[in-house]
């Protein structure tokens, strides 16, 4: 233990403590996206409830900025922060599923491969993600976009409780009946209210899948993308698809001849594994050079781009929310696309139509129910001496198909975009979550994130 981190902090907790010059700082402070680099004073790598109460109190107490990482995902490096504390919830991994009534409890800390290992026995998924590492906590925060998002809707949608520990300590229980104000910001307002060490969700059946890449030649984008977008106003809420621009990876699941390909594809995740047929109508309006699609799993699928995305990459986002996908729009895309600069790189059009739709607009604290698609932008490499080609590329794409945007984002693939970004994120939810921020949090102790700056009376 070094001598920098608090003695009156190591003793109230069960986890640990690490501090610079400590042997595993430079480990336990790396963040997913490399392009950031965060230097905290203290790191609180917490066990329980109780180390997550000593350790907001030490920041609250101290004056320290304050952070929280569950996964660490976070596009912006939003879950640590300099010279100030980090609360890592790494050591709070757990899942316990209940079938008869499908409820599954998860702890603060887990990944989403801890929830599909735990639901898949019992035939049962947690709407959430695309990417196995992904942490639950800031995923479910900000909403939850992922494969089962037509037919179950966002990971919030999902959400019947939560226990939170608040700026001033105390550990409250949240849902529809205990401080319903609370839980309503909790699903999409980020991490703006306290410290979520569990949360309780709804499962939806789905076992096996339909799952696989359908890939069209580049100069097919056009019309690959308005036949995508025309089949997605009447597909069943059982296929779930996202479209995607991508260079074909040199992986042995693809045929040789299209590696290093740039594509256009659709990564498919329909829920009745026994539909082949239900691809027909767009496959014959747009014949593909790769449909891929099989039956697996569902999990397999939900970590199939695990691979691609380790740990470590340097990553640069954007992101827009869409509610139409105009001939335009399309031939900026395709423009766009045509120049990806690195194999990672991509962009993906997740539609949001179908079950999350249905949820009434003030609900929840997420703004978007009317989108029909979010969309994000990103650069990605291993390679630092790229951040500047991959930042360059995304915000060049961004700026061009912005102005045919909703205004807003989906505040889990920002990065640190300023205070304007955040209130066209929440559009007029941004008050209403302003005065929750204030009863909770007057003093923004949690504001290393998306803030939402609590409501001045």
């Amino acid at each position: 233990m070094s001598s920098l981190a608090p003695a009156a902090l190591e003793s109230a907790m069960r986890g640990t403590i690490t501090a610079p010059g400590d042997p595993d700082y430079d480990d336990r402070r790396k963040l997913y996206n490399a392009m950031i680099d965060r230097r905290p004073r203290l790191i609180a790598r917490c066990t329980d409830a109780a180390d997550v109460i000593a350790a907001v109190g030490h920041a609250r107490s101290e004056g320290l900025p304050l952070a929280i990482r569950g996964g660490g995902h976070n596009g912006a490096g939003l879950g640590s922060v300099d010279d100030g504390l980090v609360i890592d919830l790494a050591g709070m991994r757990g899942v316990i599923v209940d079938p008869v009534s499908k409820v599954a409890r998860v702890l603060g800390g887990s990944l989403l491969g801890d929830v599909d290992h735990a639901c898949h026995p019992f035939g049962l998924a947690l709407p959430s993600g695309i990417i196995s590492t992904t942490g639950v906590g800031g995923i479910t925060l900000g909403g939850g976009l992922g494969h089962l998002t037509r037919g179950g809707g966002l990971t919030i949608d999902n959400l019947i409780a939560a226990d939170v520990v608040l700026a001033d300590g105390r550990l409250v229980r949240t849902s529809e009946s205990e401080h319903p104000d609370l839980f309503w910001a909790l699903r999409g307002g980020g991490g703006n209210f306290g410290v979520v060490v569990s949360f309780s969700f709804s499962l939806r059946e789905v076992g096996d899948v339909l799952a696989g890449p359908t890939l069209w030649p580049m100069e097919a984008a056009p019309a690959v993308m308005r036949a995508f977008d025309r089949y997605m106003d009447t597909a069943p809420e059982m296929v779930g698809g996202f479209f995607l621009f991508l260079e074909v990876p040199p992986d042995p699941s693809f045929p040789a001849e299209l590696h290093g390909q740039r594509m256009c594809g659709i990564a498919w995740c329909v829920t009745d594994p026994d539909a082949t047929d239900v691809f027909d109508d767009l496959l014959a309006a747009a014949p593909p050079a790769l449909h891929g699609v099989q039956r697996m799993p569902f999990p397999m699928w939900n970590s199939a781009f695990d691979g691609l995305y380790p740990p470590g990459h340097q990553w640069y986002w954007r992101a827009d929310f869409f509610n139409e996908l105009t001939d335009e729009a399309i031939a900026l895309h395709c423009e766009h696309a045509a120049q990806l600069p690195t194999m990672q790189s991509s962009m993906h059009l997740y539609p949001v139509n179908g079950a999350a739709a249905r949820v009434g607009k003030d609900d929840t604290a997420w703004a978007y129910r009317d989108a029909k698609y979010g969309e994000v932008i990103v650069g990605v490499d291993p390679d630092p001496a790229k951040a500047g080609l991959l930042r360059d590329w995304a915000v060049a794409y961004h700026e061009a198909l912005h102005p045919h945007s909703m205004g807003g984002a989906y505040v889990n693939m920002m990065m640190d975009e300023g205070q304007e970004r955040v209130r066209a994120s929440y559009r007029d939810h941004y008050d209403r979550l302003a005065q929750v921020k204030a009863e909770y949090d007057p003093g923004n102790l949690f504001r290393v994130n998306q803030n939402i700056a609590p409501a001045v009376d």
